[in-house]
């Protein structure tokens, strides 16, 4: 069942990718990602205010709990942050496949921290998956993006590091914490955050975050992205979840996003990255076989 989750997961992040590809480009990325946490924590409110109606403050009403979600509200912004601006301006093709490289930090957290342990089929799917990634870099390179003059690669990178740090810290989080009430809450935080940033940053006179314009994809972003950690979280709360198999199988977005980028943006070099989208799916295949084998 956590496998069917996780695979679930990485459809819903495929299409937060277009949307959100879409929803930045051109336009103020800072509102975006402000109303991107408004809608979030809006999609997410009925939780906290039915807990909030029954006398539930959250977290057995311990101050601990809630600054430990407030902690992964900022360690989710950063990653968001940074990765927004990444994704407005590379192509999809190369900034996919960067974020789908976080599971080589997860694993080596995972493997240290939680002591998973992996079979054989999932240790070979792990390395076509580096194989592909590999690859994909290479490709990268060739369309004028690498880390020697690319600021927008630097915070791909970032974003991705930031990311694989939360998914290391759910792992913690829902072992004390249910699922909805971790998103519910560091949703809630998430908005509080960023309406204060953009309220700060929008009263500083000599500040220019750039024109911002409306597109109903912007709202699309918070709903597959919802969808998508809810399946998350509760793929983590049950038993035999391995947080190292969950991220990389999340990372299988980078399929819809891909295809989307070849196919709809005709983005370059489309017959290699091809090539690579068929190795990482056998990646992805084995790694499914593999914990159906525990």
């Amino acid at each position: 069942m956590w496998v069917f989750l996780a695979l679930l997961s990485a459809l819903c992040l495929g299409f937060y990718d277009i949307f959100k590809k879409l929803s930045v480009k051109g336009n103020d990325v800072l509102m975006v990602l402000m109303l991107n946490t408004i809608f979030g924590a809006l999609f997410m409110s009925p939780f906290v205010i039915s807990g909030l109606c029954e006398g539930n403050f959250g977290f057995g009403n311990t101050l601990t709990g809630h600054l430990l979600i407030f902690i992964k509200a900022i360690i989710v912004l950063c990653s968001w942050l940074l990765g927004y601006f990444a994704i407005k301006h590379l192509p999809l093709t190369i900034q996919g496949p960067i974020n789908a490289s976080r599971p080589v930090l997860v694993l080596v957290g995972a493997l240290i921290i939680f002591g998973e342990r992996l079979n054989w089929i999932q240790w070979t799917g792990i390395g076509l998956g580096f194989a592909s990634l590999f690859f994909i870099s290479r490709i990268g390179s060739r369309e004028g993006f690498d880390l020697r003059h690319s600021k927008w690669l630097w915070m791909s990178v970032a974003a991705t590091i930031f990311g694989a740090l939360s998914a290391l810290y759910d792992k913690f989080l829902v072992g004390y914490y249910a699922p909805l009430e971790v998103q519910g809450w560091y949703s809630l935080y998430q908005c509080m955050i960023m309406v204060c940033a953009i309220s700060i940053i929008r009263s500083k006179r000599n500040f220019a975050t750039g024109a911002f314009s409306w597109r109903w994809t912007i709202p699309c972003i918070a709903l597959f992205l919802t969808i998508a950690d809810l399946a998350y979280f509760y793929s983590l709360s049950l038993p035999g979840s391995m947080i190292a198999i969950v991220s990389m199988i999340r990372r299988g977005s980078v399929i819809v996003s891909f295809m989307y980028g070849v196919f709809a943006l005709h983005e370059k070099n489309i017959r290699p990255k091809l090539v690579d989208l068929g190795i990482l799916l056998l990646s992805l295949a084995l790694l499914v076989t593999g914990s159906q084998m525990d």
